[in-house]
């Protein structure tokens, strides 16, 4: 078996469905079965059995299929070395990154890094930061950048914070918040942990949500439009002036922040690419960082 093959495996078992594996491989479903007949061959087994509903692993077929995360894992840490031994940065570059940080950050700062490595390439992940720690957990990522403060044990770097706040089209009175419509929309669960703890603290009443959607950026322009308040991180504004704002603080008056980290195992700065992208991160302002484009 190829590494090809240990990637048929994996991603037939995760669809569940031939069809579907062709097509996230980009092969013909007849090309994917005569591969499947050939490992099946090689190992003396059935590894699937075809239903309606698509295909079942035999219990052999699902060790197999199982073992294969690992199998490809252990294949590219060894192109990684061999790479790393010619004493120059090249390679695949994997990254784990939270929705905002990919969507307004992310395009920019790879090109000024490919502009001073271009034998790089990357394979970039994005999600939720509690999703894209558990990556790096698994070490299915080089380096992670993540929002809000996450368990990590290992090498971290603080990036930047900052504030939460309450964003408006026209000034108003928080003291009347609990009666005025509110738009809210999907994040990761220790903003809205956050978000949900100071309310606690100041109202008794809970929110008026008058319309829930799944990204910031649609909440944002829910905003501009004058359909109610927001509250958000203050970055997510970044790119827009004729919003009222006004900071999240504690009953001590101090500003509630929120967190960007960088994440990574300390033996992954051992490979030349992961200790130049570091380097590289660490050398720019983040907070500044023009995201208006």
């Amino acid at each position: 078996m190829d590494e090809r093959d240990w990637i048929i495996l994996r991603t037939l078992f995760h669809e569940n469905n031939i069809t579907k594996a062709a097509k996230m491989l980009y092969i013909s479903q007849p090309a994917l079965t005569n591969r499947l007949k050939q490992i099946e061959k090689e190992f003396g087994v059935r590894i699937v059995e075809r239903g309606r509903r698509g295909v079942t692993f035999t219990h052999q077929g699902e060790y197999l299929a199982k073992s294969a995360d690992q199998i490809l894992l252990q294949i590219q840490k060894i192109k990684e070395n061999v790479r790393n031994m010619e004493n120059k940065v090249a390679g695949t570059l994997r990254l784990g990154v939270s929705n905002f940080f990919a969507h307004y950050m992310l395009p920019d700062l790879l090109k000024l890094f490919k502009d001073q490595y271009p034998d790089i390439e990357f394979k970039v992940t994005t999600g939720w930061s509690s999703e894209i720690t558990n990556l790096l957990y698994n070490q299915d990522i080089h380096i992670a950048f993540v929002k809000g403060d996450h368990s990590w044990k290992e090498c971290k770097r603080l990036l930047f914070d900052e504030k939460i706040c309450i964003a408006s089209k026209e000034k108003i009175d928080i003291n009347q918040l609990p009666y005025l419509p509110r738009i809210d929309y999907s994040t990761d669960y220790l903003l809205k942990t956050t978000v949900d703890h100071w309310w606690a603290e100041n109202y008794s009443k809970a929110p008026l949500i008058s319309i829930e959607v799944d990204k910031a950026e649609t909440c944002k322009k829910m905003v501009v439009n004058g359909l109610g308040y927001a509250i958000m991180p203050t970055l997510e504004l970044k790119d827009i002036d004729n919003l009222y704002r006004t900071d999240l603080t504690t009953k001590e008056g101090k500003p509630i922040l929120r967190n960007t980290w960088m994440f990574y195992h300390e033996h992954s700065m051992k490979l030349n690419m992961v200790a130049a992208f570091v380097k590289f991160i660490e050398g720019i302002d983040l907070y500044n960082f023009d995201i208006s484009n």
